[in-house]
């Protein structure tokens, strides 16, 4: 009899999250996928499934990173598989990125990865 696990994934409402997402609901676990907003639209795409809780989550924000932790946690008991998969590129040569433009990719995709892992460990940021 297979286990079923629980998974965090950010950026759940698109591209690899969004799959994963599917996937794993598919398998019979239990996910928590985030989005920027907009949750219910995600939830009605996958059909409202039981396993499926959506959490509201900018992963810039360590608030809404340990609201999301928390909320995995009360809905499903823990978390087995953490995903941190919300973030974005910048599509320009290192030399035309303005200043501003650096650092909010820097900010999403290496702090908002570290907001949401040291949640799930209960560490402070």
């Amino acid at each position: 009899m297979k286990t079923q696990k629980r998974w965090l994934i950010t950026g759940g409402a698109r591209g690899l999250g969004f799959e994963l997402t599917k996937a794993v609901l598919a398998s019979g676990d239990n996910v928590v996928a985030t989005v920027r907003s907009k949750p219910q639209e995600l939830a009605e795409t996958l059909g409202n499934d039981g396993n499926l809780h959506i959490a509201i989550l900018d992963v810039t924000s360590e608030e809404q990173a340990k609201a999301a932790v928390e909320q995995t946690v009360h809905q499903f008991g823990s978390i087995d598989v953490l995903v941190n998969n919300g973030g974005y590129g910048l599509l320009v040569g290192v030399e035309e990125a303005t200043d501003a433009e650096a650092r909010k990719v820097f900010d999403t995709n290496v702090f908002g990865t570290l907001f949401t892992h040291l949640r799930q460990h209960g560490a402070d940021a």
